[in-house]
């Protein structure tokens, strides 16, 4: 996969996430289905270990953690990558 279908790959995946959600930004809990993890909790274990792949962050007067979708589409996108990569 060259880097241009990467970055296809990625837009498609944010147009996907915003239709999905209808937002830029992702709670924990959408996160935590995007991302296929077992639990909200095992989301935020993740994050305070410092193992989440995604940059979190805050927002000021509102409770918990957000993602931006692009950022996921990315990530996502790279594993794809990876995944093919490590086929060869």
């Amino acid at each position: 996969m060259s880097e241009t279908e990467k970055q296809e790959l990625a837009k498609a995946l944010e147009e996907d996430l915003l239709k999905l959600h209808g937002s830029p930004i992702l709670t924990l809990k959408q996160l935590h289905r995007v991302l296929n993890f077992r639990s909200v909790d095992a989301l935020k274990q993740a994050i305070l270990r410092d193992v989440f792949p995604v940059h979190t962050f805050e927002m000021p007067h509102r409770r918990g953690k957000f993602a931006l979708v692009k950022d996921v589409a990315k990530f996502l996108a790279e594993q794809a990558f990876e995944e093919e990569k490590n086929d060869d």
